[in-house]
């Protein structure tokens, strides 16, 4: 089946339940997991990505298990907030082929030097990686998931640590990707032109659908609790 498949997926943690099972078919291009913190949003994530196994229930991506890690190079890949909870190598080059090694390139190396001159940074190949910005990391590990050519992009709050000009600078960047992108954010100006939203609250899926019919009720239960003592 193509897409992100979710049956009665769920997850328990030494007895406490962090997601209730969850029954989704995602196949739209852009979709938002929307909630307030602590909601289950990035374990649901991390569910998808195969970082955390359900303890109940199934989860399949593009027809495979995430447990299958050759399968999941080429089908979903992902940016963390902190870029520098992602990248292992010291040196740009280092780290953008480290991907491509592990899909049996042999080219790996100059295929990363490759991608790098086309994007105007050939320079940058044996640089360190220590002495980037904050956000040319996170451009790093940006290009280090497009040279997978993976289906699906997780992305997990990837501008909360950027300036606004950077910030602009990769929105623009996501938003021409053909990829399916899936974004954990609690902004709800950010889920406007997604196609589908999902709006997480005590693990559970409160609300699904188009940003058209989440929002309201969303932002009527977060002016809610905020006018809470």
């Amino acid at each position: 089946m193509s897409g992100i498949h979710l049956q009665d997926a769920g997850v328990t943690l030494s007895g406490s339940v962090i997601l209730h099972p969850i029954n989704v078919h995602l196949t739209e291009r852009r979709i938002a997991l929307l909630g307030r913190n602590g909601a289950g949003k990035t374990t649901l994530l991390r569910l998808l990505a195969g970082l955390q196994p359900a303890t109940s229930g199934r989860v399949t991506i593009e027809g495979a298990d995430p447990s299958d890690r050759r399968a999941m190079l080429s089908a979903i890949g992902i940016l963390f907030q902190n870029p520098d909870h992602q990248i292992i190598f010291p040196t740009v080059e280092e780290e953008l082929a480290f991907g491509l090694r592990q899909m049996g390139r042999k080219d790996a190396l100059e295929a990363a030097r490759a991608a790098l001159a086309a994007e105007g940074r050939a320079d940058w190949a044996d640089r360190p990686v220590s002495t980037l910005s904050q956000g040319q990391k996170q451009f790093l590990c940006l290009l280090a998931v497009l040279l997978m050519q993976p289906k699906t992009i997780l992305l997990d709050e990837p501008f909360a640590a950027l300036d606004l000009p950077t910030r602009l600078r990769l929105r623009r960047r996501l938003d021409a990707l053909p990829q399916r992108l899936i974004t954990i954010t609690h902004d709800p100006a950010s889920v406007a032109g997604c196609d589908r939203v999902l709006w997480l609250d005590g693990g559970r899926i409160v609300a699904n659908g188009t940003p058209e019919a989440v929002l309201p009720p969303f932002m009527s239960e977060m002016e809610r609790l905020g006018a809470e003592p």
